[in-house]
């Protein structure tokens, strides 16, 4: 007999971000216009809700709207409407602003909000309490249970308590298993069950391949001179080089405070290259730096995206349960945009799960929430933003130049459609073929390092558990990745996680400081021989943000 005990929904939603909480919210609402029955948990692997959330972020209230129409009303924190937009080209000393007339239409954000996406988590988690739905942060989701016939039928939390060596504390509690008649899972980009899945049911089959990016992200009081609420300030170009994909963005909200942040993708090659670093000296630039001087650095944070676009979105259903939000990959890169996508997601998978719910069905699969996407505002709206992400394979000049027409002159209706068939993983070029890059060291006021860094992201792991940053094979580190590629971990890591020291006989060896770890997966995305597998630490562990 399974030691593990059981609690069975109706439906299991794995992750409180936008997508789950919104699927939550929309079930609920269902169930009560049509009177019926319905149990609804949602399972946060972070302490509370938020606490693991980061986005730049400029929302699209439009499926808020449609989800909650009084969300005015009822205090939802979107309180900054977007005033002004600005998008500039950066060389290392200059900037050249494009003018508003030459924007394409994915760049404007009149009637879009800058909010602080956990607080807009946290206030989604009260309308879902307030319609009875059961919230469980502090709870990771460590595996997924199926049948005999290879269906889902719910998760079961990690173990707590359990030592580094695999022995149980006095602390020990096993998991619970949560069962389900349909189990969604929204745990965000690169999600560790979500990654399982895919693989399989064989999801991605005739997809293109998924593109990540790492978004890294600072909160800063400033000067209230440099105080604008509600301009967005968007930037190509310095410190990236041409053959980078990535940007920037700087967010004024109220109360003197700004988002200020950078998207690098992890299609990158040159594995010198440190996006942490880029962000830092992204932020000395002479259009950038006034805004920030004499202000305060209050958080820090950094979080994988999913950003291949409609051509890499696997299919979204299997027996069982469907994958919502960044789980599957509805960010549209083109608007630099995520959350809206996640609750229309979650919506159209709330309406589909509740249909097949009232035929008494159970463990099959939902077929009509992919045909209710393709039939969506949503599915057109990344129709439009197809290959974004496949033209900056070609370098930027090209990828301006196409996004332009793309969305512009075409107005998204292109009679073509880019493939790519190469993981980000596999973009990484030998060391010994890349220039080396040397970084500035920080100045402590303007530039930081990446300790200081994760300090004030609130990071705590317990230092006795199980490494939960594990390897395939513990040599590859040392005998592949230092070798041939120079120890690309130690900079793609913005919180210094992955350590290459010498032992006491002068040999190599990689120490992973997991307890410094931000949860951002871009090891498990980017790791060249993918040897680095993201499992989930102890519920309640990684950072905890304040409206990130």
């Amino acid at each position: 007999m399974s030691e593990h005990e059981s609690m069975e929904y109706d439906v299991v939603i794995v992750g409180g971000g936008p997508a789950g909480l919104a699927t939550a919210i929309r079930l609920k609402q269902l169930a009560q216009e049509q009177q019926q029955e319905l149990s609804v948990c949602v399972l946060e692997k972070g302490a509370e809700l938020g606490a693991h959330i980061l986005s730049g972020a400029v929302m699209d209230p439009s499926a808020l709207s449609e989800l909650i129409p009084d969300w005015k009303e009822k205090g939802a924190p979107l309180t900054v409407e977007v005033s002004e937009d600005k998008f500039m080209f950066l060389s290392e000393t200059s900037a050249r602003l494009t003018p508003n007339a030459l924007l394409p239409a994915c760049f404007k954000n009149h009637g879009n909000y800058i909010v602080r996406l956990g607080e807009v988590v946290q206030w989604l988690g009260e309308q879902a309490e307030a319609l009875e739905v059961d919230i469980f942060p502090g709870f990771a989701a460590s595996q997924i249970l199926y049948n005999n016939e290879g269906a889902v039928i719910g998760i079961q939390t990690g173990d707590m308590g359990v030592a580094r060596d695999g022995s149980h504390t006095p602390q020990y509690q096993p998991g619970m298993q949560l069962l389900a008649r349909y189990t969604v899972f929204a745990e965000g980009s690169r999600g560790h069950l979500g990654r399982q899945l895919i693989e399989r049911y064989k999801l991605d089959a005739n997809r293109n391949a998924q593109s990540y990016g790492i978004g890294i992200k600072e909160m800063w009081e400033v000067d209230p001179s440099q105080s604008r609420p509600g301009l967005v300030v968007h930037t190509a170009g310095w410190p990236l080089d041409s053959d980078t994909y990535g940007g920037s963005f700087l967010y004024h909200l109220d109360n003197n405070i700004v988002a200020i942040g950078m998207v690098v993708g992890l299609d990158y090659a040159n594995p010198w290259l440190s996006p942490f670093e880029e962000f830092q000296r992204y932020k000395t630039h002479p259009a950038i730096r006034p805004t920030l001087e004499g202000g305060k650095r209050i958080a820090y944070g950094a979080r994988s995206l999913t950003a291949g676009g409609l051509m890499a979105l696997p299919k979204l259903s299997f027996p069982g349960g469907v994958l919502v939000g960044c789980e599957a990959g509805f960010l549209n890169a083109t608007r630099i945009k995520g959350s809206h996508a996640a609750i229309k997601s979650g919506s159209l998978a709330a309406d589909a799960i509740f249909a097949a719910l009232k035929q008494e069905r159970q463990h099959d699969e939902i077929i009509s929430y992919e045909s209710s996407f393709h039939q969506s505002w949503l599915h057109e709206e990344l129709n439009k933003a197809r290959n974004f992400k496949q033209w900056f394979k070609k370098g930027r000049s090209i990828a301006t130049v196409m996004t332009f027409v793309e969305q512009t002159l075409l107005s998204g209706k292109m009679p073509w459609s880019l493939r790519n068939n190469k993981p980000d993983h596999a973009c990484l070029q030998p060391a010994a073929e890349c220039a080396r890059i040397d970084y500035p060291k920080p100045d402590g006021k303007i530039t930081f390092d990446r300790l200081s860094s994760v300090f004030i992201s609130n990071t705590n792991h317990e230092e006795d558990e199980p490494i939960h940053l594990t390897l395939k094979d513990a040599s590859v580190p040392v005998k592949v990745n230092l070798a041939k590629y120079g120890g690309p971990e130690s900079r793609y890591c913005p919180a210094g996680v992955y350590e290459f020291i010498k032992t006491e006989t002068g040999e190599d060896q990689l120490q992973i400081n997991a307890q410094n770890c931000v949860h951002c997966k871009t090891c498990d995305i980017k790791d060249p021989t993918q040897n680095i597998v993201w499992v989930p630490p102890q519920g309640g562990e990684g950072p905890v943000y304040n409206g990130m």
